[in-house]
């Protein structure tokens, strides 16, 4: 009879063992699935937020802007930004420079590289072409994700170079 109970005991234990067991697995996988659906979301989140902002960054300086125009600076296609403050004339310039989208302030004249601007935004490419007051922009995301821009430019704000 003790034997019997000895038995029954373990294997009691053993089912409330096995019992725990298969719990544990299953909040295990419940957690990694849940890691990896919040891993996609944020990682199409992150992608999501670095479109819409290169966009409207992009859109938001050209209808700022008093002159715009297309240049060439070191090489790279550069939107150029004019203006006069306290009789001095300066250009803002926006381009793309090893894996960044990039912003330069500077006196017009001088001798300034790309790499002296300021970091925005990760983009691996900018191309622009101004054509009849119509300024065609795309931009090359990390991701690999291309967004393109088509903004028409008032008569008196554009400037072909």
């Amino acid at each position: 009879m003790i034997m019997k109970e000895l038995r029954s005991n373990k294997i009691t234990q053993l089912m409330a063992l096995l019992t725990f067991a298969v719990f544990a697995i299953c909040v295990l996988l419940v957690l990694l699935s849940g890691a990896d659906v919040y891993q996609r979301l944020a990682g199409e989140g992150e992608s999501q937020y670095a479109r819409r902002t290169a966009v409207q960054y992009l859109t938001t300086r050209v209808r700022q802007g008093e002159s715009v125009s297309v240049g060439d600076f070191g090489g790279l296609d550069a939107l150029e930004f004019r203006e006069t403050v306290n009789g001095r004339s300066y250009i803002t310039r926006i381009y793309c420079y090893n894996g960044d989208l990039m912003e330069l302030f500077t006196p017009e004249e001088g001798n300034f590289l790309p790499e002296d601007g300021e970091k925005l935004l990760k983009a691996d490419d900018l191309s622009l072409n101004l054509e009849g007051g119509l300024l065609n922009v795309q931009i090359t995301l990390p991701d690999g994700s291309v967004q393109t821009l088509q903004l028409a430019l008032k008569a008196d704000k554009g400037d072909a170079k």
